[in-house]
């Protein structure tokens, strides 16, 4: 039973259907001010590419997989202001979770998920329980907004958690080389102000970097080549969602809504790319 359940999980996802029988719920047209769902993504790892102008950029790659919806929650039961959709990613076993849980996604009609995260949106761009996600939900010129838990380094003095200089490596110094010196109390007010920089625990928490720039995106493999680098360690599972940035909000314009659907009538290649991209394929010298 052990085997045969992971090879079931893996055709219904594979087919790249909906794994509901009915139809989805009616699709609206994108407005200004609507907020889509995001992804979860797996990050690969890190690479270069080229513009056309020379300059080398580069770029992290987020793969999607086996991505559903898997629940909905109208804005009168979540807060009164937006609606809420639950998103789940990687398919893991049965005998993993609770029976509790599990009610969740046969509701939904999705294997269960590995990582499990809640995306607010727009009442015109909610999605019916089931459907799935792909890479394609971006496009290359867009912003994305990506959040992951940084790598843990452990209890870390100042030096490496927060840059200080240290103190001088001679001239006096007896084994106060890379302490933080005095935390400047003194006799008023006599007490360290609460967020003093310290020794203490670096990383293991949620970071979000903002207005990440999508380079290129892989229909096929359903992966996602954001610029710069992202929170995480390699095979962690990362929060895609489109910026919130004031200055990058204006330039996702009429992006997939709510989402991008297989069996729509939009055909999109195997790669598609930034217009400022440099592509191998074609010549370097014009």
């Amino acid at each position: 039973m052990r085997k045969l359940i992971p090879e079931e999980y893996n055709s219904q996802t594979s087919s790249k259907l909906h794994p509901l029988k009915d139809e989805p719920w009616p699709r609206h047209p994108w407005e200004s001010g609507s907020r889509r769902v995001g992804l979860l993504a797996v990050k690969l790892g890190m690479m270069p590419i080229w513009t056309k102008m020379g300059e080398r950029e580069v770029v992290t790659m987020l793969q999607v997989q086996d991505c559903h919806v898997i629940k909905y929650t109208p804005k009168e039961e979540f807060d009164g202001k937006t609606a809420a959709l639950i998103v789940g990613t990687k398919n893991v076993s049965l005998f993993h979770k609770t029976e509790a849980a599990l009610d969740l996604y046969r509701n939904a009609g999705v294997p269960p998920k590995q990582k499990i995260s809640l995306f607010k949106v727009s009442d015109n761009a909610i999605i019916k329980p089931g459907t799935p996600l792909y890479a394609a939900h971006f496009r290359p010129g867009q912003y994305v907004d990506v959040t992951a838990k940084t790598i843990g380094k452990g209890f870390q003095g100042v030096m490496k958690r927060w840059g200080f200089k240290g103190q001088p490596a001679s001239h006096g110094q007896t084994k106060t080389h890379r302490r933080p010196g005095a935390s400047g109390p003194g006799g008023d007010p006599g007490k360290v102000f609460a967020g003093k920089k310290m020794p203490g625990r670096m990383g293991n928490i949620y970071k979000t970097n903002h207005g990440l720039k999508v380079w290129r995106v892989n229909t096929k493999y359903n992966i996602i080549y954001v610029h710069g680098s992202v929170p995480g360690h390699r095979n962690c599972i990362v929060k895609v969602g489109d910026s919130i940035l004031p200055s990058r909000v204006g330039m996702n314009k009429t992006p997939p809504f709510p989402t991008f659907f297989p069996d729509g009538d939009e055909e999109l290649p195997e790669d598609l790319y930034d217009a400022e991209m440099f592509q191998f394929s074609e010549p370097s010298v014009t």
